[in-house]
């Protein structure tokens, strides 16, 4: 017997397409797609943040969840839980309800890093959530503080070598992009800086600001305004080219003993595992028309943020190529003995 949701075009269509596909198949995409017609039917969405607000992950998920609210017509409600590398968040949405309502602004870190590095984090990004869609990237930048009178990435390794372990870099986390970026550039480069892990970009920013500490690598997105203003100097970007927003910063791979150099920060949307199909298709609608929308092109192009979007299978194959990619980065890092 047919589901009484059906309506009589819809059994009218499973006539048609019966010769062509099974109609147990048929009947049960039709059904999905009536029961999740009124879904989210009002009720708030909450999307996790693994960061603190200030930074580029919570600006993203700010961007993007206010642009989605009104594609969906609920409210999203950003939910920042800070802590390990991004870790703490992913496991709330890991261990959610696949209803819709829980959702992860995520990024490379606690998708493809942070179970490469550290063996207590249980959950696999690739296979406990759901993969909506690809919202973009953005290269890091390794600051420095104005007292020290840097110029470029000559006097960075120089510095390090005449006074070894006297300077620290600031990262957002153990494990982050922005961890192994840093030892990334101790190991091509020579140069010996202690890492120094925070929460969060705010306070990694200010203590660079303060003079507290010497160097942080950041996301470019959120460095810009204390680039321009004159408060940290821009020393080298992380990818292979130079960004768009900062065109005067040098790449990392410039330097002679760096070639090759190519590291980012990329952002998708994610939700627990098992999101009904119906669900994910309609986020997926809404987030590819979101970063179409002039304004917030926008506000991510003046950060420093690729709009990319795509299909899930697209975010699938992109997160299994950069996990790939990184791993053998990480196994250099943490042989070098620098990792902590």
């Amino acid at each position: 017997m047919l589901p009484t949701a059906l309506h009589r075009q819809d059994r009218r269509q499973l006539l048609k397409l019966s010769g062509l596909l099974p109609v147990s198949y048929l009947v049960s995409t039709v059904w999905a797609q009536n029961t999740y017609a009124g879904w989210p039917q009002g009720k708030a969405i909450t999307l996790f943040v693994g960061y603190p607000p200030g930074g580029s992950t919570d600006m993203v998920a700010r961007t993007i969840g206010e642009a989605m609210g009104k594609r969906l017509g609920a409210t999203v409600v950003i939910e920042n839980a800070a802590g390990a590398g991004g870790t703490i968040a992913a496991q709330k949405v890991v261990s959610a309800a696949p209803d819709g309502y829980t959702l992860l602004l995520g990024s490379g870190s606690e998708i493809s890093i942070a179970r490469l590095f550290n063996s207590a984090v249980r959950y696999n990004g690739e296979t406990d959530l759901s993969h909506i869609g690809l919202i973009g990237s953005t290269p890091m930048v390794l600051l420095a503080s104005p007292k020290l009178g840097i110029k470029s990435l000559d006097d960075v390794i120089s510095k390090s070598k005449t006074e070894p372990k006297r300077y620290s870099f600031a990262s957002s986390g153990v494990g982050t992009p922005l961890h192994i970026s840093g030892e990334l550039l101790n190991m091509m480069g020579g140069s010996n800086l202690r890492h120094v892990p925070y929460r969060g970009a705010a306070q990694q920013m200010q203590d660079l600001i303060g003079g507290n500490i010497e160097y942080s690598m950041s996301v470019l997105s959120s460095a810009m305004p204390h680039i321009e203003s004159g408060k940290a100097t821009a020393v080298a970007v992380t990818t292979s080219q130079r960004a768009r927003v900062a065109p005067q910063v040098p790449t990392m791979s410039e330097h002679p003993r760096l070639k090759g150099y190519d590291m980012n920060v990329w952002f998708g949307l994610f939700g627990p595992a098992k999101l009904p199909a119906p669900m994910i298709a309609r986020l997926n609608q809404a987030l590819n028309d979101c970063l179409r929308d002039p304004d917030v092109w926008k506000k991510l192009q003046a950060g420093g943020i690729s709009n990319e979007g795509g299909s899930p299978a697209q975010l699938s194959q992109f997160i299994r190529a950069e996990t790939h990619r990184v791993k053998s980065v990480i196994t250099r890092v943490v042989a070098t003995g620098f990792a902590s």
